[in-house]
């Protein structure tokens, strides 16, 4: 039996448990998935402690992504590009590899399990931490026509764009694409989707951004998702914008991890239709 955990702050919400051990189920692999807290301060030392336990892997949710990302020996190519990582596997004597699975999770939810094709559109990402990290690049990959990101801070903002425009795989994708990061009320209207990467509907909060922003119709994205979503998509909903909540981002990003650590691709489409029929 491999074991494999969520590790974060907080931890006790999270579905990962479930998801994982229905593609354990599915795809007949001997492993088991639980839920680890770490202290705010002691992020470095709960994970020696998991590996030295004899952890397979992990999974890194807020806010750790860019710690584990600094203590990873190798990356993948998109968890270099964002300086995050969601996915950590574990080789001999401690070694640490990083994934960032989040933006292809997110990717494929919006184009493939929502039907919304990204290709020539205007995106608004909301935020410029961890999740924002971890899904600009895949965003860009996908061929929008503009990439707005906005952020309380606006200096990170600014910082994750021009990170993202010197990177060397993204040169070509940036001359089809406009990528700018924009103060939050300087925004201008008319985006055809809006992903709200922010920890906003933690808080209870509806969204960090004037509702002008959205076109009649547009894809209103939280990354959140049940109850914690649920401001957010009655703000979208109120100024004609579509919903959708992160569970979808959830199980994609979870599939590609699994299929990281195991080299077996789960069913994700049939344990996304069943998580979202156990929702409350």
């Amino acid at each position: 039996m491999d074991h494999y955990c969520v590790l974060g702050n907080p931890v006790a919400h999270s579905k990962s448990p479930a998801i994982h051990a229905r593609f354990a189920e599915l795809t007949d692999q001997a492993m088991d998935y639980s839920k680890l807290l770490a202290p705010l301060d002691g992020f470095t030392a709960t994970l020696r402690h998991w590996i030295a336990s004899g952890g397979g892997g992990c999974n890194v949710t807020v806010p750790f992504k860019f710690e584990a990302f600094s203590l990873a020996g190798t990356a993948t190519e998109r968890a270099t590009l964002a300086q995050a990582a969601n996915t950590l596997k574990f080789g001999d004597g401690g070694q640490i590899a990083a994934d960032n699975t989040d933006g292809i999770g997110l990717v494929k939810d919006i184009q493939v399990n929502a039907g919304v094709k990204l290709a020539g559109r205007d995106i608004l990402l909301l935020g410029a931490g961890g999740a924002a990290a971890g899904v600009l690049g895949p965003l860009l990959a996908a061929g929008p026509r503009r990439l707005v990101l906005t952020n309380r801070t606006h200096a990170k903002a600014v910082a994750l764009v021009a990170r993202h425009a010197s990177h060397p795989s993204l040169r070509d994708l940036l001359q089809k694409t406009e990528l700018l990061a924009q103060e939050q009320h300087g925004l201008e209207a008319n985006f055809d989707v809006i992903i709200n990467a922010t920890s906003s509907s933690l808080g209870g909060g509806a969204a960090p951004v004037d509702p002008r922003v959205l076109k009649p119709g547009a894809l209103a994205y939280d990354m959140m998702y049940g109850a914690s979503a649920k401001a957010f998509a009655d703000w979208a909903t109120a100024h004609g914008a579509v919903p959708r909540d992160g569970l979808g981002m959830l199980v994609e990003q979870a599939a590609e991890s699994f299929a990281f650590w195991r080299g077996v691709r789960p069913p994700s489409a049939q344990v996304l239709q069943e998580m979202r029929k156990a929702l409350p």
